[in-house]
């Protein structure tokens, strides 16, 4: 049972992935360069760089990506800030094995600049998502979310730096739940076996 991490930049969530135990097998970046490759390597992880912009439509790059992950025939693929949006095509290839953290309580503020826009709409809760990827951006069904307060005085830093805690806790969470086999998706919605909880709230600073 093996995880293959795509990154685009710092790879703080694979090093959370990594903390915690989940057997990552390889971090494929579209990016040469990225923080997370350095993580990667100085724990011997394997990696490879898959650069978007070297190929002249997405679906060639994505079928480069696609035969590096293979390589690994991974249980779980975790987009761990992966800053791509993917084909139907590619997504269907691995749907049901797929997840993506997502900076916002989903359905609400998919796509980018998500704390700006919480803070913007005057929303009382914000936080993260783990969910699996479907062809719809941000919108397959939902594994775990947790959520934080937002504060009158937040700026978006300081709410992203709350946010990110907590996708440092439940991202791993989700991945361990798929590779153990115990998410049952029943009429778009997601369950884990044995009642383990799919929500967290932190108050803390």
């Amino acid at each position: 049972m093996s995880v293959v991490a795509l990154i685009s930049g710092r790879g703080s969530n694979l090093e959370a992935l990594l903390q915690a135990g989940i057997p990552v097998s390889a971090v494929i970046s579209n990016v040469a360069g990225a923080g997370g490759l350095a993580i990667a390597a100085q724990r011997g992880v394997p990696t490879a760089v898959v650069k978007h912009d070297d190929f002249p439509a997405r679906e060639a790059f994505e079928a480069v990506l696609a035969a590096q992950i293979d390589r690994f025939a991974p249980k779980v693929l975790a987009y761990a800030g992966f800053m791509r949006v993917v084909t139907a095509g590619f997504a269907e290839r691995y749907r049901g094995r797929a997840l993506n953290i997502h900076p916002s309580l989903l359905p609400s503020f998919t796509g980018l600049h998500t704390h700006e826009r919480a803070l913007a709409a005057g929303v009382k809760l914000h936080g993260c998502t783990v969910h699996l990827v479907t062809p719809e951006l941000d919108s397959g069904p939902i594994v775990i979310q947790a959520a934080v307060p937002v504060r009158a005085d937040d700026t978006a830093i300081a709410l992203a730096a709350r946010v990110l805690k907590q996708e440092h806790v439940i991202y791993p969470r989700a991945v361990r739940w798929v590779l153990e086999g115990r998410l049952v998706i029943e009429k778009g919605l997601v369950h884990v076996k044995g009642g383990d909880a799919q929500l967290v709230f932190s108050d803390s600073a």
